[in-house]
């Protein structure tokens, strides 16, 4: 047991020292991997990444539950709800659901997790989402009509009608009975519900992002644009 908490110890130790040494040399060279003095190098947020030997009883249940035997979190929803474990088996529930066994597709989902992403203009959700939606099958002209805020012209119907959806709802807080309706038409009112919900999921995880300042994975490039 005492050997496997010092090579516990001695491994976080190689991490952080890894990281931290990324961070200097970005720094020094001016670029911009460049990270503010409150962003962790590890998590490269301002939470720092929890270990399974950070949390209590309940934390550790959840983290066993939710991480196993993977590698620990260390970016993004998994690593930052940790920090509330109830929080955190309850976010993945929802999550996961949503994502791989909602009554929407995986490409629709896809597509109105982008738009979210992009309404709140949350680059870390952003650029994890627009290759999952083209892995599912989301044409180029649905990624660009959302990325540089074009009208949805050629597209098909149900990612029009996603794109419209998510846009009037963020944008002008309403959501007319005719675009209600058309959405049932083609969702069903359970996919309706899941629509908007999946939105809120990614809202929900965006703003707690921004909140702690995510960056990016030095793997991951940014493809959000600026605005």
């Amino acid at each position: 047991m005492m050997a496997h908490k010092i090579l516990g110890t001695v491994s976080a130790s190689v991490l952080l020292f890894a990281a931290a040494a990324f961070a200097q040399t970005q720094a020094s060279s001016g670029d911009s991997r460049t990270l503010p003095d409150d962003i962790d190098p590890e998590s490269l947020s301002r939470l720092p990444a929890l270990s399974r030997d950070d949390l209590d009883d309940h934390g550790k249940a959840v983290y066993d539950k939710l991480i196993g035997d993977g590698p620990r979190p260390l970016t993004g929803p998994r690593a930052f709800t940790l920090y509330s474990p109830t929080l955190a088996e309850g976010y993945a529930l929802i999550n996961d659901y949503l994502r791989y066994n909602g009554v929407l597709s995986p490409r629709h989902t896809e597509v109105a997790i982008l738009v979210a992403a992009w309404e709140i203009r949350q680059q870390y959700e952003y650029s994890a989402h627009e290759p999952a939606a083209l892995r599912y099958g989301a044409p180029q002209a649905v990624i660009d009509t959302i990325k540089f805020d074009r009208e949805p012209e050629g597209l098909s119907p149900e990612e029009t009608l996603i794109i419209n959806f998510g846009r009037q709802i963020m944008r002008e807080h309403r959501l007319d009975s005719a675009l209600f309706a058309e959405a049932v038409e083609y969702f069903g009112e359970q996919g309706v519900v899941e629509l908007a919900t999946v939105m809120g999921d990614y809202v929900m995880a965006g703003l707690v992002l921004t909140a702690i300042d995510q960056h990016l994975p030095p793997d991951r490039p940014a493809l959000l644009p600026e605005r």
